[in-house]
């Protein structure tokens, strides 16, 4: 093992088939249902959360972790040389408590990576840190595999309906396709650390077939380093996009996972997507 811990937030959600074994702490972010708090995937599960979204009268926020919550989190790693990636700035204040806890540790040498992305695309990322660490590697060296990743990363993702990400505040460039025709299905990317919009198609299942299209334009003639579908409360969805993902990129192992209810509360029942990265 190496010396430097890695840590993420607990929207990467990041399947145990991926980890191997890999080090990575994990920090939740709040579920805030009325007058109920929750840790993400500690106090409430992708599963219950899902099962109580369509019958709730009351729509779920969230919060990020605070700086002294932070504190304790990296005090907690028991090491020196920490680097923590977390979702992107541009959607959550995770990172900002991250660099304001950092401030107050000046005995820790801690290094905060924005990555600009959430789910599998901050995953991944992640799981490049870790196998750095693993392997001995030294902190800017960690560091540097991170931001490999997210340099090449891409998260695509198809929603039944934009009115999570309105209600949620995380609607970004994606704004311009509200208002649209009830049944069109928004195609969405993140990019630059926000959510925009690719395209509104008529249904999922072109929605989908679009995505592809999109995925294989971004690789470039290049293979798929690394690729996992997700899915929000649409398994048989999810897992039929996943097969025609290793069909038609010729991946052997495309990684299945749900989101994390704090961004599933954003994106909503019924989204798929994609996210993967080309090789160099």
């Amino acid at each position: 093992m190496g010396t430097v811990a890695v840590a993420t937030d607990s929207t990467a959600y990041i399947p145990e088939e991926a980890l191997q074994g890999l080090q990575v702490a994990v920090i939740p972010l709040w579920l805030i249902w009325g007058d109920e708090r929750f840790r993400d995937n500690v106090d409430i599960d992708p599963a219950t959360f899902y099962a109580r979204l369509p019958q709730s009268k009351v729509f779920p926020t969230t919060s990020q972790p605070s700086a002294g919550e932070f504190e304790v989190f990296f005090r907690g790693l028991g090491a020196s040389e920490i680097v923590g990636i977390f979702i992107s700035s541009k959607l959550s204040g995770t990172v900002a408590s991250a660099l304001a806890a950092q401030e107050t540790l000046s005995a820790l040498t801690i290094r905060v990576v924005d990555s600009l992305s959430t789910s599998m695309g901050l995953g991944f990322q992640v799981l490049a840190a870790a196998r750095a660490a693993a392997a001995g590697k030294s902190l800017d060296e960690v560091v540097a595999a991170a931001e490999d990743v997210r340099d090449r990363i891409n998260v695509l993702f198809a929603v039944d309906t934009l009115e999570y990400l309105h209600r949620g505040g995380r609607i970004g460039g994606a704004k311009r396709l509200l208002g649209t025709a009830l049944n069109l299905k928004p195609l969405l990317e993140l990019t630059g650390g926000r959510i925009e919009a690719l395209a509104s198609i008529r249904t999922k299942r072109k929605a989908v077939s679009h995505l592809l299209d999109v995925a294989e334009e971004r690789l470039g003639g290049k293979p798929m380093a690394e690729a996992a579908v997700l899915d929000v409360a649409a398994p048989e969805e999810g897992d039929a996009l996943a097969a025609e993902v290793a069909a038609r990129f010729g991946i052997e192992k495309v990684l299945r996972t749900r989101v994390s209810p704090v961004i599933g509360a954003h994106v909503g029942p019924g989204t798929v997507g994609l996210c993967f990265y080309p090789e160099r």
